[in-house]
């Protein structure tokens, strides 16, 4: 039997919440347009944005046995880990780490490299965009994968719209490297010390990140192939 498939019983148990949700906002409709720009059909939709609030101990799992490796490595390099981990999260059978981003350099090797965690892979970052979160309202979500002990977990640092910036993991994970970039592309994150941080698939002199929340839903015009198409809001219509 793996470590990851450890056996139904006390520890294994969901880990239970120190503090609720965190309410950050209230959507209406499906997409949360605004201005009629809600084609779905869903509009009269209302519910409330949450964030998951921080776990206690124990978190059940493997994950009070990575959660002890992390604390005792970073206090090994003189980092206290209430500074790098700002709170931990069990929801949905899922670890995140949420760290401070002058942290996430460090805290990333040492997942890679200390022996008993060994989180050699992550197989990507996603750009998250949260406009009610003042203060922190764009995120950073890292996927790791430790391929030596068959574990998984998460990381995820949060940043204000006013300061996009991240470090970049290229030189951690190089298998971050297009993933900055798209999230970039998309999300407007500034990934410091990226090889190349240009668009990837947006035009480069694009105007915005598109999948912000606050972007158009629909309403731009695009070229193809030397014809100009009409915006979506122009060329449909609803009854």
């Amino acid at each position: 039997m793996s470590e990851s498939q450890e056996p139904e019983n006390g520890s294994n148990l969901p880990a239970p919440r120190a503090q609720g949700p965190e309410v950050i906002g209230v959507r209406t409709g499906m997409f949360g347009a605004a201005a009629g720009g809600d084609t779905s059909g869903y509009g009269g939709l209302v519910r409330t944005v949450a964030l998951p609030g921080a776990s206690s101990r124990p978190y059940g799992s493997y994950f009070d046995e990575v959660a002890d490796e992390l604390e005792g490595a970073l206090e090994e390099q003189d980092v206290l880990p209430g500074n790098a981990v700002e709170k931990t999260v069990v929801d949905r059978g899922e670890l995140t780490f949420h760290i401070a981003r002058e942290h996430l350099v460090r805290v990333a090797r040492t997942l890679r490299d200390d022996p008993a965690l060994r989180f050699e892979l992550c197989t990507g970052v996603s750009g998250v965009h949260f406009p009610g979160d003042k203060g922190r309202e764009l995120h950073a979500v890292y996927h790791l994968r430790s391929l030596t002990h068959g574990r998984i977990l998460r990381l995820e640092v949060s940043v204000p719209d006013s300061d996009p910036h991240v470090p970049s993991l290229v030189a951690v994970y190089p298998t971050n490297d297009w993933h900055e970039r798209e999230t970039y592309d998309f999300f407007g994150l500034v990934f410091d010390g990226h090889p190349a941080l240009t668009r990837i698939m947006m035009p480069d002199d694009w105007q915005g990140f598109p999948q912000r929340k606050d972007y158009p839903l629909g309403g731009i015009a695009v070229e193809y192939k030397g014809a100009q198409i009409p915006a979506p809001d122009q060329r449909r219509s609803y009854s």
